[in-house]
């Protein structure tokens, strides 16, 4: 007879959950609170969200951030994408290892020293701090992580379908399109919402290359948050955590719309 879940395991997980998830519900709770006191409870109210509305450096911080984080997901998803090929389908050599280093180095590099590695890059070649800066510095935080996202899915797929494409007379590169990446299409989408996810929580890099009219949301909080938690901090961030779980949610229920079709 198979037994349920001792007391102990059930109690560590309930603690566990409630160690990563009971700061969230706070937050989101109190966003909602009518207090300028932010550890007082005062009532229920919705007062914070208008107020975001008319916090014009708020609103700014939070666009920049999401054109940054749509631009450089796109970008590293796209360069992760060619490189996840290239580790894969490239055979081994000098020049593989190269590639692999050079790709997977950010995994293991401080954000400091990338940020100032790549804050000297931009002043060297004489380009300007701001919004495209920020951008080419988060694709290349990022970049490592789409590449090992493909690059497992990758690395798992049969390539004789691709194969037979080409034996039908289907060139490589439309056999690729038209086999290969509508069947790793799911691991391309979660590379690219990890990336865009990345890009909006980072607060080291942006601030070492980030420049006039380039302030990201996370720089925005940092700021506020050193001279006294707003309230209005905690109705951005819960409205940064439905727009994550949102996309969240949306990709995993296309994932499991799309892993049923065969079936039905």
């Amino acid at each position: 007879m198979r037994r349920g879940p001792s007391a102990f395991n059930l109690a560590s997980i309930v603690l566990g959950l409630a160690f990563l998830y009971a700061p969230i519900v706070i937050l989101v709770a109190y966003s909602f609170n009518a207090s300028r006191l932010v550890t007082v409870w005062g009532g229920f109210s919705t007062r914070w969200y208008v107020a975001l509305l008319h916090d014009r450096q708020m609103l700014d911080a939070v666009w920049v951030t999401l054109r940054v984080g749509i631009l450089s997901a796109t970008a590293a998803t796209l360069v992760g994408l060619l490189a996840a090929v290239a580790l894969v389908r490239g055979g081994t050599g000098p020049r593989r290892t190269a590639l692999a280093g050079g790709v997977y180095a950010t995994l293991v590099m401080p954000e400091v020293i990338l940020g100032l590695s790549l804050l000297l890059l931009f002043v060297a070649a004489g380009l300007p701090r701001g919004f495209w800066t920020v951008t080419a510095s988060h694709a290349t935080l990022t970049l490592a992580y789409t590449t090992v996202a493909i690059q497992a899915r990758l690395a798992s797929f049969d390539r004789s379908l691709e194969e037979a494409a080409q034996d039908l007379g289907c060139p490589p590169w439309k056999a690729f399109a038209l086999v290969t990446l509508p069947v790793i299409a799911p691991a391309v989408a979660a590379a690219w919402m990890l990336a865009f996810t990345l890009s909006l929580d980072d607060l080291v890099i942006a601030s070492f290359t980030s420049g006039p009219g380039a302030t990201t949301l996370p720089m925005r909080l940092y700021s506020q948050v050193r001279l006294g938690v707003d309230p209005k901090i905690n109705a951005v961030s819960t409205l940064l955590i439905g727009l994550v779980a949102t996309g969240v949610i949306a990709a995993y229920l296309i994932q499991q719309r799309r892993a049923r079709v065969p079936a039905e």
